[in-house]
Order: C-alpha cells, then structure tokens, then sequence
C-alpha cells in the first residue's frame, strides 16, 4: 500500500511541475497570449496603414487635386499665372527670464 501511495505522490508531482514549469505549462500559455495580443494590435495597425495608403492611391490616380496639392507642397511648384509668395517670420526673442 505504501508503494502504491509513494507512486502516486510521484506522479502527483510530475503532473504539477508539467503544469505549472514544463512545456506546455501555464507560464507559457500566458506568455503565448501575450505574443498573440502584441501581433493582433500589429495586424490591426498595418491594416489601417493599408487602408490609408489604398485611399490616398485611389485620390492619386482618380482626381487631379490631390496630384497638384502634392505637387504644390512637396514640390513647390506653382501654376502658370500665380505668383509665390513666401512670408518669413521675425524670430521671437528669447527672453532670460523664466
């Protein structure tokens, strides 16, 4: 009787050290779900940079005023008739009082 209690301590613990340290345990399930959280956000993110970036070539390559505001403040080109005016502020003193 006393061998067949020693065996099942035995494997009471074994049991208990899979499940709380061995593969498969409870600490890497939790770091598991961790990971799969950290790559739903990041899915999440790189869609709606798709779905920004798909909007923008759609009003590239369907309008025209998306072209010339590009064209105006990437490239600073202006069209035939119009005039550039460039307004330079005068920069604020810096004053050594807090």
């Amino acid at each position: 009787m006393r061998r067949l209690i020693a065996v099942l301590i035995i494997l009471v613990v074994v049991l208990q050290y899979r499940l709380w340290i061995g593969q498969g345990s409870l600490a890497e399930l939790h770091s598991l779900k961790q990971e799969i959280a950290l790559q739903e956000a990041e899915v999440t993110r790189l869609l709606t940079r798709n779905q920004e970036l798909q909007a923008e070539v759609v009003d590239l390559s369907e309008g025209e005023e998306a072209v010339e505001e590009r064209a105006r403040t990437e490239l600073g080109m202006i069209k035939a008739g119009e005039i550039f005016i460039q307004v330079i502020e005068k920069p604020k003193p810096e004053s050594d009082t807090p």
